[in-house]
């Protein structure tokens, strides 16, 4: 052939493949076999090879995988990429509606709506310039994402020069998903070479994008749903878009695939229909989904609503109810936290759960244990709590069969063989005044762990009081029940192997060792380096780079690490000493109160009880803390060992004196522990739950429970704004 028809026949070929490419994925309406297809596409690539001068990279067959990168590069997103405000019944969208047409009450327009299913994946956004796909990101905190440009580039369902000769910018976002049987042929794969598999479909699309290696992106056969248009800047087309379905309509134009269920309708009540109607098929369906995405159809009466904080007035997302399923218990067995308190674990046989197989799932205390009536031998329902903690819910207890075995808290503890001991934590009764003044358990947090204060009204004839209890969501001394007493059990060996794991996790977390995981400290511990924490001090790179599988560079970085964290704040010492009762607040009252290590050393239980927020539990478990023997010379060693303890505190303001905080989310635009530390700059205080007493709840980006009981509460809600507007 002549070059002239070797170019005429390549043209015809991509036309050819790329609507073929349209058929199937646009409108799952194949018009040839596979065989067909790839034959098309075997020519293609043959003639590219032997006439290089024609090839086009960016055509859509010509999906080749670059090298593997060094690191993901940041990108700004022109555009934030906003999250959703979840809602989870009908009557929930209906508020939501109510509250819309109220903003809306002055407009007299006709409201429409539409829906389209949420896909269980990973948010990416594709920016194509006069037609041409030049950049693609993660959806990152919002506002930066990280370039993986080049394993979207691997997707077939994207396509890499859009139909119809665009002209301009145009910014696409959508889901990169999986489905259900990719994920699992890919973790039979994942078995297969000894590698970790992934557990629902969202984590190994996420994973498989954030490959430095396209390749490997590549060979997860990836897809990809478009949901909006961000922005829309084309110079060579009129394209009065009105409505977000419009949006929907012009992606499939551009040769995108959109959601496999959406609908446009009139009312809530056909929204939420439409939305029954999908959640009956979510189980057939090929990809994992956690709900529908309801919006008002109209692009002016988005305008018109705005947003709030992150997330957009004019649309929600449903989320389906946690998937539920019903397993057997095959045995009860306890765990061994840091402060000595004994979990009980419930393990089931392998059961498959909103993507993910459950085989154990904690049981918090005995209190539990007798609420659901649980026996060894039981068939129980489970699910995932959020979709994501696996919890037991319910007993069925018509499904026994006269075998099963009630649950004994062991006498002696399973790691080391000490006693157990049984303690009544969490009720005291004082007066009600006192207990107004929240002097009695104080707050305090640490991963895992949650203390509250919950104040109960007892009326009893002739006299009335106020029983005051620690709740804690892992046993952390308190009680998840709804009874006034609470019974936990410890193991009384405070050397117990078990307790001194998570004793150091909990250490080298507060003192911000970040380079030293759970996996380094049993090791160090197996090889006989370390006993304790102080011994993390003494460590030396000739220690570690010695070991099987710690390599030179390794080594020093660690031990650089705890080099760089040897000085410590008073408050973030106290907090370290994992004292029972005292959480990140506590510590922080301590050591503003009493200014020195050695002032709260001599203390008396009198004076720690006089602390404002600080009760007798919390106040006797300090004193005791300090008068033990073992834990004064713990503290010694430390020091010993290089341990720089920072007694300055710093002039705290008066704007938000006395105010509470409560923190749910992610901030975009600081850590955390810094938002902490502007709040407890400004005289303010913080809580890790929300009550009556609570001032502030922030919120950011996917906020957790935290929020609900805010606005249940009617607690203020701040925006990431608004609370930076405080300063």
């Amino acid at each position: 052939m002549k070059e002239s028809e070797v170019k005429n026949r390549i043209q015809k070929l991509r036309e050819e493949i790329s609507r073929l490419r349209s058929e199937y994925h646009i409108n799952n309406n194949p018009k040839v076999t596979d065989d067909v297809y790839e034959s098309l596409t075997r020519e293609l690539h043959g003639l590219e090879v032997k006439y290089p001068q024609f090839i086009d990279l960016n055509s859509s067959l010509n999906r080749v995988a670059g090298l593997p990168l060094p690191e993901f590069k940041k990108v700004k997103h022109e555009v934030r990429m906003l999250s959703l405000n979840d809602v989870f019944s009908k009557e929930e969208i209906f508020d939501w509606e109510n509250r819309m047409s109220k903003l809306l009450i002055n407009l007299n327009n006709k409201v429409d709506y539409f829906c389209e299913i949420k896909l269980d994946g990973l948010s990416a956004s594709l920016f194509y310039k006069d037609g041409i796909f030049v950049r693609g990101s993660t959806r990152g905190d919002g506002w930066i994402g990280e370039d993986v440009t080049e394993n979207l580039r691997m997707i077939n369902s994207i396509p890499l020069k859009l139909d119809g000769g665009i002209k301009g910018e145009i910014e696409i976002r959508g889901e990169v998903v999986m489905t259900k049987q990719s994920w699992k042929d890919l973790n039979k794969k994942q078995e297969l070479s000894g590698k970790a598999t992934f557990a629902n479909t969202r984590n190994a699309a996420a994973g498989s994008l954030r490959q430095l290696d396209p390749k490997i992106a590549k060979e997860r056969n990836l897809d990809f749903f478009a949901w909006d248009i961000a922005q829309l800047l084309i110079t060579n087309h009129q394209l009065p878009i009105k409505t977000h379905s419009e949006k929907h309509d012009l992606l499939r134009q551009f040769g995108f695939q959109t959601g496999i269920y959406e609908k446009k309708v009139a009312n809530t009540e056909e929204a939420f229909s439409f939305i029954e109607e999908v959640g009956r098929l979510r189980d057939s369906l090929p990809y994992g989904t956690d709900g529908m995405v309801v919006s008002i159809d109209s692009l002016e009466l988005q305008d018109n609503l705005g947003f709030v904080g992150k997330a957009p007035r004019y649309m929600i997302a449903y989320k389906y109810e946690a998937e539920r399923a019903t397993t057997v218990v095959k045995d009860i067995t306890v765990n061994v936290g840091r402060t000595g308190v004994m979990t009980p674990l419930a393990h089931f046989n392998p059961t498959f759960v909103a993507g993910s197989t459950i085989s154990k799932a904690t049981l918090h205390n005995m209190d539990q244990i007798e609420r659901l009536g649980i026996r060894i031998g039981d068939t129980v329902v489970i699910q995932k709590a959020g979709d994501v903690i696996p919890e037991v819910v319910e007993v069925l207890v018509n499904m026994r069969t006269g075998k099963e075995k009630k649950f004994k808290m062991p006498d002696f503890c399973p790691v080391c063989g000490f006693s157990i001991e049984r303690r009544e934590t969490g009720s005291l009764l004082v007066s009600a005044d006192k207990a107004l003044s929240r002097k009695v358990l104080g707050r305090g947090r640490t991963r895992g762990q949650t203390i509250a204060l919950e104040t109960l009204s007892a009326s009893t004839k002739g006299s009335t009081n106020s029983c005051v209890r620690g709740l804690t969501s892992t046993g952390f001394g308190g009680c998840t029940s709804n009874t006034p007493n609470s019974v936990a059990f410890y193991c009384t060996n405070k050397l117990c192997p078990a307790r001194s794991r998570r004793g150091l996790e909990h250490f080298v977390n507060i003192f911000e060792i970040y380079e030293i995981g759970p996996k380094i400290l049993d090791r160090l511990k197996d090889e006989g380096l370390i006993t304790d924490a102080s011994d993390l001090f003494t460590l030396e790179v000739s220690d570690l780079s010695g070991l099987e599988r710690f390599g030179l560079k390794s080594a020093e970085n660690i031990i650089n690490s705890i080099s760089n964290h040897k000085k410590i704040v008073l408050w973030r010492f106290i907090y370290s000493l994992g004292i029972l009762h005292v959480g990140e607040q506590t510590a922080r009252d301590i050591a503003g109160h009493f200014k020195s290590l050695e002032n709260i050393e001599k203390a008396n239980i009198e004076e720690i009880n006089s602390i404002e927020n600080i009760g007798p539990v919390v106040s006797n478990s300090i004193y005791e803390f300090f008068k033990h023997k073992e834990n004064i010379l713990f503290i010694k060693k430390l020091i010993k060992s290089g341990v720089i303890i920072d007694n300055t505190s710093i002039e705290k303001g008066s704007k938000l004196k006395d105010k509470i905080f409560v923190l749910t989310g992610t901030l975009s635009s600081l850590s955390r522990d810094d938002a902490k530390k502007k709040i407890i700059k400004e005289g303010g205080r913080i809580s890790s739950s929300v009550s009556i007493k609570t001032n502030y709840v922030v919120v950011g980006e996917e906020p957790g429970s935290k929020y609900e009981d805010a606005k249940k509460l009617g607690v203020k809600i701040l925006s990431e704004k608004d609370f930076l507007g405080l300063f």
